[in-house]
């Protein structure tokens, strides 16, 4: 008998070309190396400068996703938490709230996954590409926690 693994979505968004905003994006990107190394068939990554309404139809077709974006706040490398739709539409710098699209994909495809919100700490925004050190390593650890975490949901 074939146990089904879940379907896991990474989706990064950010702004690479903003220093530490572009945390999310680059996480993606580990961890499709990652997968593709390990021949996680089941693990899937996508990125992008904002959500966008279109997203919906993207996480509509996994049973789990995270969503990875930098953070402002005060935490200490990174925090992995549930996420609950709502209906609120909130406008951030990013122009629809992970909790909405997970709302219209409910919506819209009668569907929605087990979703978690990951913020990794970042510490400057200015216009530029290079990461700050310590964002690097808050990134390096959101990165194993994930790891781990998607280790965790194919037992």
């Amino acid at each position: 008998m074939t146990v089904n693994k879940p379907r896991i979505l990474i989706y990064g968004y950010g702004n690479p070309g903003r220093q530490d905003d572009g945390l999310g994006v680059v996480l993606a990107e580990e961890l499709e190396r990652w997968a593709l190394e390990n021949k996680f068939a089941h693990l899937h990554t996508d990125s992008n400068y904002q959500l966008n309404l279109e997203d919906a139809a993207a996480i509509a077709g996994y049973d789990m996703v995270i969503f990875a974006d930098a953070s402002k706040e005060d935490i200490p490398h990174f925090s992995l938490e549930p996420l609950l739709s709502s209906e609120k539409v909130e406008f951030t710098m990013h122009a629809v709230s992970p909790a909405f699209i997970l709302h219209l994909c409910h919506q819209v495809f009668n569907h929605e996954p087990v979703a978690y919100l990951l913020h990794i700490r970042g510490y400057k925004w200015e216009f530029m590409e290079k990461m700050t050190p310590s964002a690097r390593d808050n990134l390096l650890s959101a990165t194993e926690h994930v790891k781990k975490f998607v280790l965790n949901s194919y037992l």
